[in-house]
């Protein structure tokens, strides 16, 4: 028996795709840079939540990793601002967090992440969650760019 390759199962190509990863912590940051090199992704780094926004303004990444507890403005404000945002919205943002009270997972989703990952991070967990929702992001602009040009009826 054959089986057909269904276009659920075509590989989406993730070259070219930008992540933003936002922490205080340097070696946070250098832990998890060092995980996501197995992907054929551009990754930018920011120390802070002000820093994230700056770079999220010039440069928009496909997906951003973002700690939770920062100094000059926390995970919640960032996410909660790029949600907001007509422009960002459409960001993918997994919280990174050492926090694992309800009441913070609640704050998470409230401030409109998408996912999320406990410290210390699981490199297997990390790259299935960034594969997967990169895929999803790509695969909605992929629909909105067919959906602008379509013809009008």
């Amino acid at each position: 028996m054959t089986h057909s390759a269904s276009p659920a199962d075509s590989p989406v190509d993730l070259s070219g795709s930008k992540i933003l990863l936002v922490d205080d912590n340097q070696q946070n940051l250098e832990l998890i840079q060092a995980y996501l090199e197995a992907l054929p992704v551009e990754i930018a780094t920011a120390r802070d939540g002000l820093e994230a926004i700056e770079a999220i303004n010039q440069n928009p990444p496909d997906l951003v990793l973002l700690d939770v507890m920062m100094p000059r403005m926390s995970g919640f404000e960032v996410c909660q601002k790029l949600k907001t945002n007509p422009e960002t919205r459409e960001i993918v943002v997994i919280m990174v967090t050492a926090l694992h009270e309800v009441a913070d997972y609640e704050r998470a989703v409230e401030s409109g992440t998408d996912d999320f990952l406990s410290k210390p991070v699981n490199k297997l967990e990390l790259l299935t969650r960034v594969r997967s929702l990169l895929r999803v992001a790509l695969l909605r602009r992929k629909l909105d760019d067919l959906m602008d040009n379509a013809p009008r009826r």
